[in-house]
């Protein structure tokens, strides 16, 4: 199969269990079952992208514009930046032009050393907080983008930099979303403010504020219930949350 070739047979290593990792062997148990998860996240997601390219190239027989739509709108959709999409097509017209791309077959490897290139420019990459803590990072969102993973990820990249994190569960429509962000918590090594079910959200933030500022934390990461644009009463649950810790 196309995407086996280019990142190699994941579905195979994950179900036979691959060897550990150097920076998850010397890491602690905590540490390491956050990277375990985390892999594990980012496995299907890696599975989904490859899948659609694979449709998308399955039958062509030469590398068109409309092919290269194509692949822009997967990219796209598979919440890669506008910027590094324009980037990596203007990479591959330039490959076509060059005649390094000729077959649909050759478009992964193209693609992948376009991504690498990109990878390795880095540039800042560098979260800067506020000069006076605690800093308040809100998270906000439609449902099911990955609010609270991406939470976790925060938590745990502010911790490696040896930042005090405190966690705020302001999701209170769903009594799962407190118990997958406490579960989060537990598993990244950081606290969590939290209040019953149905409580009001702006209260949880305001007081997680307060706790991080008598417990001398650098950041407070507050979670949101998930939101469209076009919900008026929402939105103004939103703006009052942003108030609150405008506020404080």
């Amino acid at each position: 199969m196309i995407w086996k070739r280019f990142f190699g047979d994941t579905a195979k290593q994950e179900e036979e269990g691959e060897e550990r990792r150097p920076e998850e062997a010397s890491a602690s148990p905590q540490k390491r079952g956050f990277l375990q998860a985390l892999r594990a996240g980012l496995s299907k997601t890696r599975q989904q992208f490859l899948g659609r390219l694979e449709t998308v190239l399955r039958g062509k027989t030469s590398v068109t514009e409309e092919l290269l739509e194509e692949l822009e709108e997967i990219l796209i959709t598979s919440d890669i930046g506008v910027h590094s999409v324009e980037r990596i097509l203007t990479d591959l017209r330039r490959d076509i032009k060059e005649a390094r791309l000729r077959e649909p077959e050759q478009i992964m490897s193209c693609l992948q050393a376009s991504i690498t290139r990109i990878l390795e420019q880095g540039g800042d990459t560098a979260l800067h907080l506020g000069s006076t803590p605690p800093a308040v990072i809100l998270v906000v969102g439609v449902n099911g983008v990955g609010k609270t993973t991406s939470i976790a990820k925060l938590a745990h990249r502010f911790t490696q930099e040896g930042k005090k994190v405190l966690l705020a569960a302001g999701d209170t429509f769903r009594a799962a979303a407190i118990e997958q962000l406490e579960v989060w918590a537990a598993r990244v090594g950081v606290e969590m403010i939290k209040h019953q079910p149905g409580a009001d959200p702006s209260a949880v933030i305001y007081d997680a504020i307060q706790a991080a500022r008598s417990r001398r934390y650098d950041l407070v990461i507050a979670d949101t219930a998930g939101r469209l644009h076009t919900k008026g009463n929402l939105m103004e649950e939103l703006k009052k949350m942003k108030r609150v810790v405008s506020r404080e």
